[in-house]
């Protein structure tokens, strides 16, 4: 699984949204420091980076009336199996930006990605 670019999260299809949040939940908890090629790069940067970007896929979520479990709003729970991160973390959401990987050639290969499973997004 991927972190779509933040710039479709707005347009991605059911599917792909809601599969971004089990994504995120997964990574956020015991997948956290699970190495995997497409996101090891989330775990070079503060979880917080993480949290931010999940934030961004549960409004998108709201705003088509999905239903999220508001545990998940809580910046430092990682799931019913996991220790919530530690309140140290919380500075670090201030300052968290979207991750400097998710550039121009980044969301080209995003296009690209759903374009091949038949879904084409044009970007904005």
């Amino acid at each position: 699984m991927r972190l779509w670019h933040e710039a479709l999260i707005s347009r991605l299809p059911r599917p792909q949204l809601l599969g971004q949040h089990r994504e995120c939940c997964a990574l956020r908890g015991n997948g956290w420091g699970k190495k995997h090629a497409t996101v090891n790069y989330v775990f070079e940067y503060s979880p917080m980076m993480l949290v931010r970007y999940h934030g961004l896929i549960m409004k998108e979520m709201r705003d088509r009336t999905y239903q999220v479990d508001i545990l998940w709003e809580n910046p430092l729970y990682r799931g019913k199996s996991c220790e919530p991160w530690p309140d140290a973390e919380l500075a670090a959401l201030n300052e968290a930006a979207a991750y400097p990987e998710h550039d121009d050639a980044y969301l080209q290969e995003c296009l690209d990605n759903l374009a091949g499973k038949g879904l084409f997004i044009a970007h904005q």
